[in-house]
């Protein structure tokens, strides 16, 4: 087969794979000769016979652009569009008018000022001052006691994890509440542990305790007790994810394990993508005092995944006290988005029990359904299916992402796909 030929074939199919976008320009004859090692006429062959075949055009004094508008680009777009729910009661994405964003612009553009410290790496460990911050900020909100070196800050809990399982026994076993952690249960497993889904036995215990399961259940303070007794008793490693614990609401404010525990054999984990934005990474993990230092010795093991910059605001909002409004602001508006769904949901579905789940969060929704559950699908709802049997279905409805003007219509679509 000619040289030219080779070229065509690639470069065809690197634009009817999408590579190569349409309208993108192709690099001229001389580039492309050294960049595929053949001469301007093979180049110049191949590039005639994609012109002629209408993959590309050539504009005078210009050069060649791609023009092949291929259905199956259209085809990708469609299905992407088509699968995009719209109203989106499953994934817990943040509401627009939760966060303000023009603060947080003032705040990173703050953090670009600082040229010399973002000529460098972040720390392995995270900004010291950041971690100075959450320390005073943990211990204030959680009574969660830590020195800033014991911190480890990372992009997302699943980033820590990493780290974490790192510097434990790889023998161990680890349980993990239901299998709906599959996240963490899945990096647990390709790290070599054996996975359980019952604490008994198990050497590492990984639980969420303000929001314990798909409902939004809090543990109970007797059941915090318990864990943390048995956890001591037996030698085992508790990860405590503290995952929404900002938003209990409707319910006595209950302490942390660690806290519980004194810190000692207990792994604090905090996020701030409810807080904040699920698009601001960051996260952090308080070690027990024997795993910081095994961290210490191995720290040049590991490179910090959060963005500087983003971390440099993050101190700052934090010493402004911006936070602490924050969590007072979405508490109120993500509860009130609950109870107004829940609201509207009992007036248009009188035979249906509907309940707000503990940290007032979720919307348990429960109603007689003889369909196939692919219907919320094909009336545009992404939903959590809790269970269908028995001619009922539950369902577990998160309205965080879901406009509230845009309620009406939500309830609309699920009367469409349920009744």
């Amino acid at each position: 087969m000619s040289k030219y030929n080779d070229l065509y074939t690639y470069i065809r199919k690197q634009i009817t794979d999408g590579q190569i976008k349409n309208g993108a320009k192709l690099p001229s004859v001389r580039k492309a000769g050294a960049l595929f090692g053949v001469s301007r006429t093979t180049v110049q062959n191949a590039y005639f016979a994609l012109a002629a075949d209408g993959f590309i055009i050539s504009e005078p004094q210009s050069g060649y652009y791609v023009s092949y508008h291929k259905a199956k680009q259209s085809l990708n777009k469609s299905e992407k569009e088509k699968n995009t729910p719209e109203y989106d009661f499953k994934s817990g994405s943040a509401d627009r008018e939760s966060f303000e964003f023009d603060l947080w612009r003032r705040y990173m553009k703050s953090a670009l000022r600082h040229d010399d410290r973002l000529l460098t790496y972040s720390e392995p460990q995270g900004e010291e001052d950041l971690r100075n911050a959450l320390s005073d900020y943990i211990r204030e909100k959680r009574n969660v006691t830590a020195s800033p070196d014991r911190i480890v800050i990372g992009a997302g809990v699943q980033s820590l994890l990493g780290i974490l399982c790192s510097l434990i026994d790889k023998k161990s076993t680890a349980s993990f509440p239901d299998r709906s952690f599959i996240q963490g249960a899945s990096l647990f497993e390709d790290y070599g542990f054996d996975v359980r889904y019952r604490y008994k036995d198990a050497k590492i215990i990984y639980v969420s305790p303000s929001h314990m399961n798909a409902r939004g259940d809090i543990m109970p303070n007797k059941r915090r007790i318990d864990l943390v007794s048995y956890s001591a008793k037996n030698g085992s490693l508790v990860i405590e994810d503290d995952y929404e614990s900002d938003f209990q609401y409707n319910s006595v404010p209950v302490p942390s394990l660690y806290a519980l525990a004194g810190g000692e054999n207990v792994v604090y984990l905090g996020s701030f993508s409810k807080l904040l934005l699920p698009s601001i990474r960051i996260s952090f993990m308080v070690l027990t005092e024997e795993l910081a230092e095994k961290y210490s010795e191995n720290i040049n093991r590991y490179n910090q995944t959060a963005g500087k910059t983003e971390q440099i605001a993050l101190c700052q909002y934090i010493r402004d006290n911006h936070l602490k409004a924050q969590i007072r602001k979405i508490r109120r508006f993500y509860t009130a988005k609950a109870k107004a769904f829940a609201a509207l949901l009992s007036k248009e579905f009188p035979d249906s029990e509907v309940e707000i789940s503990e940290n007032a969060l979720q919307i348990i929704f429960t109603h007689r359904f003889c369909k196939n559950p692919k219907i919320f699908e094909k009336h545009g709802i992404a939903v959590l299916i809790e269970k269908c049997e028995n001619d009922t279905v539950t369902l577990i409805l998160n309205t965080g992402a879901v406009p509230q003007n845009r309620f009406n219509d939500a309830v609309e679509a699920l009367k469409k796909a349920i009744l």
